[in-house]
Protein backbone atom coordinates (compact mmCIF):
# COMPACT_ATOMS: atom_id res chain seq x y z
CA UNK A 1 0.00 0.00 0.00
CA UNK A 2 1.68 3.84 -1.23
CA UNK A 3 -0.30 6.58 -0.62
CA UNK A 4 1.92 9.21 -2.26
CA UNK A 5 1.45 13.37 -1.79
CA UNK A 6 2.61 15.97 -3.98
CA UNK A 7 2.31 19.57 -4.91
CA UNK A 8 3.42 21.24 -1.41
CA UNK A 9 5.27 24.16 -1.66
CA UNK A 10 6.52 27.92 -0.97
CA UNK A 11 3.49 29.60 -1.65
CA UNK A 12 2.40 33.86 -0.71
CA UNK A 13 -0.30 34.52 1.13
CA UNK A 14 -3.56 34.65 -1.05
CA UNK A 15 -1.70 32.65 -3.41
CA UNK A 16 -2.85 29.08 -4.54
CA UNK A 17 -1.37 25.09 -4.18
CA UNK A 18 -3.00 21.99 -5.83
CA UNK A 19 -1.75 18.62 -3.31
CA UNK A 20 -2.01 15.25 -5.42
CA UNK A 21 -1.93 11.94 -3.29
CA UNK A 22 -1.72 9.20 -5.70
CA UNK A 23 -2.77 5.56 -3.86
CA UNK A 24 -1.52 1.92 -5.25
CA UNK A 25 -1.98 -1.28 -3.54
CA UNK A 26 -5.56 -1.41 -2.46
CA UNK A 27 -8.81 -0.57 -4.33
CA UNK A 28 -8.62 3.02 -4.18
CA UNK A 29 -12.25 3.69 -5.33
CA UNK A 30 -13.51 1.68 -1.99
CA UNK A 31 -12.06 4.10 0.65
CA UNK A 32 -13.38 7.05 1.70
CA UNK A 33 -10.26 9.94 1.54
CA UNK A 34 -9.11 13.00 3.82
CA UNK A 35 -6.69 14.97 4.30
CA UNK A 36 -5.23 15.84 7.23
CA UNK A 37 -2.48 18.80 8.07
CA UNK A 38 0.05 19.12 11.08
CA UNK A 39 2.22 21.87 12.72
CA UNK A 40 4.62 21.04 14.93
CA UNK A 41 3.12 20.64 18.49
CA UNK A 42 0.36 20.26 17.87
CA UNK A 43 -1.98 17.33 16.91
CA UNK A 44 -3.13 16.32 13.37
CA UNK A 45 -6.30 18.45 12.40
CA UNK A 46 -8.59 17.06 9.63
CA UNK A 47 -8.62 19.31 6.48
CA UNK A 48 -11.11 18.10 3.94
CA UNK A 49 -13.14 14.31 3.70
CA UNK A 50 -14.26 13.09 0.51
CA UNK A 51 -16.97 9.74 0.33
CA UNK A 52 -15.47 6.54 -2.05
CA UNK A 53 -17.84 7.41 -4.39
CA UNK A 54 -16.88 11.45 -4.82
CA UNK A 55 -20.47 12.43 -4.18
CA UNK A 56 -20.26 13.70 -0.56
CA UNK A 57 -17.39 16.21 0.98
CA UNK A 58 -17.02 17.65 4.75
CA UNK A 59 -14.34 20.15 5.70
CA UNK A 60 -13.18 21.70 8.50
CA UNK A 61 -14.78 25.23 9.03
CA UNK A 62 -11.76 27.25 8.41
CA UNK A 63 -11.17 25.53 5.04
CA UNK A 64 -15.13 26.05 4.00
CA UNK A 65 -14.35 28.38 0.78
CA UNK A 66 -11.05 28.06 0.45
CA UNK A 67 -10.29 24.56 -0.35
CA UNK A 68 -11.70 21.80 -2.41
CA UNK A 69 -11.42 17.75 -2.06
CA UNK A 70 -11.90 15.74 -5.20
CA UNK A 71 -11.40 12.42 -6.10
CA UNK A 72 -10.28 10.71 -9.62
CA UNK A 73 -11.31 7.02 -9.25
CA UNK A 74 -9.75 5.93 -12.59
CA UNK A 75 -6.61 7.62 -11.71
CA UNK A 76 -6.51 6.61 -8.01
CA UNK A 77 -5.40 9.72 -7.01
CA UNK A 78 -7.15 12.72 -4.78
CA UNK A 79 -6.62 16.14 -4.85
CA UNK A 80 -7.12 19.21 -2.30
CA UNK A 81 -7.11 22.77 -4.31
CA UNK A 82 -6.35 25.35 -1.66
CA UNK A 83 -7.15 28.82 -2.39
CA UNK A 84 -6.41 31.90 -0.82
CA UNK A 85 -3.69 30.73 1.34
CA UNK A 86 -3.15 32.46 4.76
CA UNK A 87 0.30 31.79 7.00
CA UNK A 88 -1.74 29.78 9.34
CA UNK A 89 -2.17 27.32 6.71
CA UNK A 90 1.58 26.25 6.57
CA UNK A 91 1.74 22.88 8.09
CA UNK A 92 2.80 19.34 6.49
CA UNK A 93 -0.19 18.12 4.59
CA UNK A 94 -1.12 14.04 5.13
CA UNK A 95 -3.53 11.91 2.92
CA UNK A 96 -5.42 9.56 4.48
CA UNK A 97 -7.37 6.29 2.95
CA UNK A 98 -9.86 4.74 5.43
CA UNK A 99 -12.21 1.76 4.69
CA UNK A 100 -14.06 2.41 8.06
CA UNK A 101 -16.09 -0.86 7.80
CA UNK A 102 -12.76 -2.85 7.76
CA UNK A 103 -10.64 -1.18 10.04
CA UNK A 104 -8.28 -0.04 7.85
CA UNK A 105 -6.54 2.98 7.82
CA UNK A 106 -3.79 4.32 5.53
CA UNK A 107 -1.23 7.19 5.70
CA UNK A 108 1.18 9.17 3.33
CA UNK A 109 4.29 10.45 4.18
CA UNK A 110 3.05 14.03 4.30
CA UNK A 111 4.32 17.27 1.90
CA UNK A 112 4.80 20.74 2.96
CA UNK A 113 2.97 23.96 2.37
CA UNK A 114 4.55 27.00 3.40
CA UNK A 115 2.48 30.04 3.18
CA UNK A 116 4.88 33.09 3.67
CA UNK A 117 5.53 36.62 1.80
Amino acid sequence: VQLVESGGGLVQPGGSLRLSCAASGFTFSSYAMSWYRQVPGKERELVASISSGGGSTNYADSMKGRFTISRDNAKNTVYLQMNSLKPEDTAVYYCQAILQLAGYIYWGQGTQVTVSS
